[in-house]
């Protein structure tokens, strides 16, 4: 008994577990599962509040078969409708008489009766149905509007903005990762008078906003002019991040000294014990720090923003899109494709060094 009672209890806790999870995961995913469906969509289904979550038009149903004449009765009148090959018509869900839905295409629309034809059999004749037709819900099909991304790509000029961002983000990534590598070993290998004092002024700069120091940096680069360049958004990365430089350092840290002697023994110097020893066994934290810096550099705004301000050729993709979205507030669908294809390229990277990254994140170390 005690045995089934605590089996039931693990069972509860994993379950709950679960659930929790897919929750969470669930509440994490709505809203870029929101995004994905709105950048396919078109205005018309955007502000149709009949219209699926997913993207789709509404069904029609083409008639192929001889051309007909049907008769019915409306106000104690016949009248006659005839149906002709490649005839349109939309597609609701009807009620029949049994309370079942149907997807019928409509034929005749009056004020409290219609007409449908069932496409499955379309020899039956005419399908009656008494009420208002406005209030049936249409029936959607799923329909992707792929040029919503072809117009996004065109008028955003992405491959231009793609260049000027890539040349930011990877300039920048390749500065962050020489000064942080080249400080986080002297840090962690180097007897330096005042070393943990150092490093705790250097960690401490982690919480100065960057507000704080906007106004004298942007008065420095614009007296050396460098305003309207990329060069304040990448060359100032070649002088050390406290983030990157903490994290290398903890993971320079968990190897083993005795490859460093070992390296010296044979004759290495400091540059080569760091180039041929700890970088080689470091490789998940390095690249931690270089998807950070390229994730933290592909997003940035308010950077570019003010520093290249009135050239347009020069902004990256997170100011172009941000000016983009402006002409299209209005255009959701447009919006969103902007964003999505903002995202690619981060995705792609994030997934590729998923393993490595998740490694450097957590600082595992490695076995002696």
């Amino acid at each position: 008994m005690s045995s089934l009672t605590g089996s039931l209890r693990r069972f509860l806790a994993f379950s709950s577990l679960t659930l929790f999870a897919v929750i969470l995961l669930t509440a994490f995913l709505s809203p870029f599962s929101y995004m994905t469906a709105t950048a396919f969509k078109d205005r018309e289904q955007i502000t149709d509040p009949t219209s699926p979550l997913w993207p789709g038009r509404p069904a029609t149903y083409v008639y192929r078969g001889e051309e007909v004449t049907y008769t019915y009765t409306f106000q104690e009148e016949e009248e006659q409708v005839t149906l002709s090959p490649g005839d349109e018509y939309d597609m609701y869900q009807v009620p029949d008489e049994n309370g079942a839905m149907r997807e019928w295409a409509m034929i005749v629309k009056r004020r409290g009766v219609s007409f449908f034809l069932d496409p499955d059999n379309p020899g039956v004749g005419l399908q009656e149905w008494v009420g208002e037709w406005r209030q049936l819900t249409p029936t959607y099909e799923l329909s992707l509007r792929w040029e919503n991304f072809e117009k996004a790509w065109t008028d955003l000029d992405f491959l231009r903005v793609l260049r000027n961002t890539l040349v930011i983000a990877v300039g920048g990534d390749i500065g962050t990762l020489i000064s942080c590598t080249l400080v986080a070993y002297g840090f962690s290998r180097f007897r330096i008078p005042g070393k943990n004092l150092l490093l705790i002024i250097l960690i401490g700069t982690i919480v100065l906003p960057r507000q704080v120091m906007l106004v004298p940096t942007y008065a420095f680069f614009t007296r050396i002019g460098w305003v309207g360049t990329w060069l304040p958004l990448i060359i100032p990365h070649f002088f050390g991040n406290a983030y990157n430089v903490f994290l290398l350092r903890q993971y320079f840290m968990t190897i083993p000294k005795e490859m460093d002697e070992a390296a010296m023994i044979d004759g290495a110097g400091p540059l080569r014990t760091l180039t041929s020893v700890i970088l080689p066994q470091s490789l998940p934290a390095v690249t931690a720090v270089s998807v950070f810096h390229f994730i933290w550099a592909w997003n940035d705004y308010f950077e570019p923003l003010i520093y290249l301000i009135g050239k347009r050729d020069l902004h990256p993709l997170s100011v172009a899109i941000q000016f983009y979205n402006q002409q299209y507030v209005r255009e959701l669908h447009m919006v969103q494709a902007t964003a999505i294809l903002g995202l690619i390229l981060p995705v792609i990277i994030f997934f590729l060094a998923q393993s490595a990254f998740m490694r450097g994140v957590v600082v595992t170390g490695v076995e002696k």
